[in-house]
């Protein structure tokens, strides 16, 4: 196959193609031109991607506890271990359709009897006695074993079976699963439906939760149309639609998505208010992280007094990322305003936060997987490119330019590209992409 060819040179991201461009024609890389990097005010030096990761998860701290019913508690992480309430199962119950039986066979049955079902509390057996039973209905005392209703005889009120069951056969005894006060679930994990399903069982009606964090979307730029197709300059908002969603796959509740234009006063007013009363912890920009002449977040952010704990990452695409913290605690992430670039943010920063804000551990995505073709890679950066993975390999994918959307439509991961690049067969880490 042969290799992917690199995406137009657009603006910013001239260098980066031509670094590409050389690397796929095997020229060694030149080196990078010496100039202000526009990721960090002042010229700074963007930090490694790796190191931009613990960052982001080291600035988040888990939210408070709340006591929630089940029918709430999908998506929100143990906030306390979980001890069973209950044995599991709480009695004795039979695991198939049949008779239980008292003793050796064959044994009496009263056949105008309907049986013991699911609910029923028996009365004892007596010995060399059977009775029909249901599956998940309770044993009654002095039941010996159930006989599998294939495996018995009934007629003239008498059971009878080839061989007498084991003792114990097909019967679920008290306890298997745990008894009362085995530790169920470690606090952090997360609540899934299987969860929901085990703590139903273990006698639970509500659950000692982390809160999800709380997002609000801030989407900057005045050439951004919310409907119809571009024209006249303007484009089409592909991050409004997108980044809510991804947020909420990530672990957030997201409370709104605003656009606020270009206004410098706008995002000021957006940083000193949005969320301090309804409980936001996350406000996620789209857009203004470069060093253009309407690129107002790193100066408003300045003059809200925040704290910048990442300032741009060596990661390609969306090098001028961000995250800060304002003064009362919020959390402000700022995407770059290129989808892919975008993404690749909501991958670096966002995912990592949010996980620490819940509570989580971190995300392992799908693990690694062996490059189909040679991918090239930036001189410095680490490249995150989209692929589609399947039985151990990572097929990169076409239009993975900053700008574009094609190739993360269609991709299963991204595929984590050390600075130099990496050839066919190398394995390669993939970071997982929300499903829904």
């Amino acid at each position: 196959m042969n290799p992917t060819p690199p995406n137009p040179p657009m603006n910013d991201e001239f260098d980066d193609a031509l670094a590409l461009a050389n690397g796929a024609a095997g020229l060694a890389p030149a080196p990078p031109p010496r100039r202000p990097d526009p990721a960090t005010p002042g010229g700074g030096t963007a930090v490694s991607w790796a190191d931009a990761r613990a960052a982001a998860r080291a600035a988040g701290r888990a939210g408070e506890a709340v006591e929630l019913p089940l029918s709430e508690a999908l998506g929100h992480t143990l906030a306390a271990p979980l001890p069973a309430l209950t044995d599991l199962p709480a009695f004795d119950t039979s695991a198939m359709d049949g008779w239980a039986v008292a003793g050796p066979g064959p044994w009496e049955l009263d056949e105008a009897d309907p049986g013991i079902l699911a609910g029923d509390s028996p009365a004892r057996l007596p010995d060399g006695h059977a009775v029909a039973i249901a599956t998940g209905a309770r044993v009654p005392e002095n039941a010996t074993a159930v006989l599998r209703r294939e495996h018995g005889f009934a007629g003239g009120g008498r059971l009878t079976a080839p061989d007498t069951p084991a003792h114990g056969a097909d019967i679920r005894p008290r306890g298997q699963e745990c008894r009362t006060g085995d530790l169920l679930l470690p606090a952090g994990t997360a609540v899934t439906p299987a969860v929901l399903g085990l703590a139903a069982a273990a006698g639970y009606d509500t659950l000692p939760l982390t809160r999800r964090p709380r997002a609000e979307v801030l989407v900057l730029g005045e050439e951004l149309l919310t409907e119809g197709v571009p024209a006249e300059g303007r484009i089409r908002d592909a991050l409004g639609p997108l980044v809510g969603p991804w947020l909420a796959g990530l672990g957030a509740d997201v409370v709104a998505t605003r656009h606020l234009g270009d206004s410098a006063d706008a995002l000021r007013q957006a940083l000193a208010e949005t969320g301090r009363e309804g409980g936001v912890d996350v406000l996620v920009t789209t857009g203004s992280t470069a060093a253009g002449p309407v690129d107002h977040l790193r100066p408003a952010l300045t003059e809200a007094g925040a704290t910048f704990v990442v300032d741009g990452v060596a990661v390609r695409p969306g090098h001028p990322m961000l995250l800060a913290v304002l003064p009362d605690g919020r959390h402000v992430v700022g995407l770059p305003g290129n989808p892919l670039a975008a993404v690749s943010a909501l991958l670096t920063l966002a995912e990592p936060l949010l996980r620490a804000l819940a509570d989580r551990d971190p995300d392992e995505g799908p693990g690694t997987a062996r490059l189909g073709e040679r991918v090239p890679g930036h001189p410095t950066d680490t490249r995150l490119v989209p692929v589609a993975h399947r039985s151990g390999t990572a097929a990169p994918l076409r239009y993975h330019g900053p700008a574009m959307l094609r190739g993360i439509a269609s991709a299963t991961a991204l595929a984590v590209i050390p600075p130099g690049g990496a050839g066919a067969g190398a394995s390669v880490h993939l970071l997982g992409l929300p499903r829904n």
